[in-house]
């Protein structure tokens, strides 16, 4: 038994454990090399279960490297920004984009469409995004105005006031399969680009998180359509209140016709 291997047999296996949670990422693959021989019950467990936590991690680490291939190819723009919307099926509620300019070096893990995540990890994740984008812009367009114009105007719309509220101009934009009318900066649509470019994936989070916290402010000034569960959505309870409740002034009137 060397030196080292006497020294951590002496250590009590909490304190190990311990030492591997108070560890920063990085430093696992030393710690599991240091007790990689010792043969104790609870340090193998130890170790098994952090070494699958780094796997985890380096995992993640490749797929958001996957997520910048768009981000590497257009480096020679200073600012790109990415930009998404949310809000276009629903019955009720705005549609509501969002563009986001992110760092060079931007590595927030688990940032993907937002689609592919949990209420709680997009709520995790805005916070994350909007302390680290270089510059965000929101776009609103309400129910009325989607009745007036159409839905597809009304997204090109969001989407160009969200660039407006953007502090920094942005160089270069990409979209989520889109081309945006009346933009003179460059554009370049991605077809399911949320889930291949980290900074529409941000602009999707960001989007989503934002127009998720509005229809859950309006189900308590419109009680009984359950927006906070729907969020304006035509499921089937949503579809039943309208019948019985009738309109909302947030509804689309436009997108009722097959109900009232």
């Amino acid at each position: 038994m060397n030196k080292n291997t006497e020294e951590n047999s002496q250590k009590k296996v909490a304190h190990i454990k311990l030492e591997f949670m108070q560890a920063d990422i990085s430093e696992i693959p030393s710690l599991l090399e240091k007790y990689a021989d010792d043969d104790r019950s609870g340090v193998i467990t130890i170790c098994r279960q952090y070494k699958t936590k780094l796997d985890a991690y380096r995992e993640e680490c490749a797929r958001l490297e996957g997520m910048k291939q768009y981000e590497r190819e257009y480096a020679d723009y200073q600012y790109i920004c990415g930009i998404d919307e949310v809000g276009r099926g629903p019955l009720a509620g705005p549609v509501i984009a969002c563009a986001v300019i992110l760092p060079k070096d931007c590595n927030i893990l688990y940032i993907n469409d937002s689609k592919q995540l949990s209420a709680r990890k997009r709520e995790e994740l805005y916070d994350e995004i909007i302390k680290s984008a270089v510059s965000f812009g929101i776009g609103s367009v309400p129910p009325n105005q989607i009745d007036e114009m159409n839905i597809l105007q009304a997204t090109y719309e969001a989407m160009r006031k969200a660039i407006g509220n953007l502090t920094v101009k942005p160089d270069i934009i990409l979209t989520d399969a889109v081309t945006i009318p009346g933009i003179d900066i460059r554009q370049v649509p991605i077809k399911k680009g949320d889930a291949k470019s980290i900074s529409i994936a941000a602009a999707s989070i960001v989007a989503k998180v934002t127009r998720d916290r509005l229809m859950m402010a309006y189900d308590k000034v419109f009680p009984g359509y359950e927006f906070a569960s729907n969020m304006g959505y035509g499921s089937a309870r949503h579809i039943e209140a309208i019948r019985k409740l009738g309109l909302s002034p947030i509804h689309r009137r436009s997108f009722v016709t097959n109900f009232i």
